[in-house]
């Protein structure tokens, strides 16, 4: 769990419009909007170092400070330049440590699969999971045991243990997270052995129906 949060130096951003967003873009700060659910949104800006270093914390929920007050946030939506991919503006969203959140956390296979020492392939499908809880249990990652997951075999948001009654999985448990499958090669392999044993089926059947033919022919020459 993150039991600290980083720390997110924001400023209070009085001149809005696009004129000014372009401005503080040249200064080198990031404009953006703070948002809380029944309290008027708040235009900030954010240095562009400090926000990218945050963004890649791997944490979920930023502590700032405001009126001198330490609150809580998370990053809400990110607005990147369509060319440059460079970060032009964020929404934040104000959470309480003692209301429960919704949140999507990234999911880390642990272990070493058997079906994959078995020369099984593995593709994990999910890579997040919607979680809910306190801000303040929020994880880093979710992880799930992959050891005993053997060759043909499959696991699901269901099979996820958050190891907390605090954390609640909200994601449909029915959705696959990782499967492992055997080699490509070998599934042409063995549909190839399938269509020889057809063949040879064939084969053996048509040998037997030409020899009722040969003894009545027998037969024929006899009388």
């Amino acid at each position: 769990m993150a039991s600290s949060y980083y720390k997110l130096d924001i400023s209070i951003r009085n001149e809005t419009g696009t004129k000014k967003a372009k401005i503080a873009r040249k200064k080198g700060f990031v404009p953006g909007v703070l948002y809380y659910s029944g309290e008027e949104a708040i235009s900030i800006s954010i240095e562009k170092p400090i926000l990218l270093r945050a963004m890649n914390s791997g944490q979920r929920i930023f502590e700032i400070i405001q009126k001198g007050k330490s609150q809580y946030t998370m990053l809400k939506q990110v607005q990147y330049h369509p060319v440059t991919d460079e970060v032009i503006h964020i929404d934040l969203m104000r959470v309480r440590r003692s209301e429960k959140m919704t949140i999507s956390v990234p999911i880390v296979l642990v272990g070493d699969a058997i079906g994959v020492k078995e020369g099984g392939v593995l593709s994990q499908s999910l890579t997040q999971v919607e979680i809910s809880c306190y801000p303040t249990d929020v994880p880093e990652q979710i992880e799930l045991k992959i050891d005993g997951l053997e060759l043909n075999s499959a696991l699901s948001v269901g099979d996820i243990d958050t190891g907390s009654e605090d954390i609640e999985v909200i994601s449909d448990e029915s959705l696959n997270i990782v499967s492992i499958t055997p080699p490509a090669s070998e599934e042409v392999v063995d549909e190839e052995e399938e269509e020889g044993e057809d063949l040879e089926g064939q084969d053996s059947s048509e040998e037997k129906t030409d020899e009722p033919s040969k003894e009545s022919s027998d037969d024929k020459t006899d009388n």
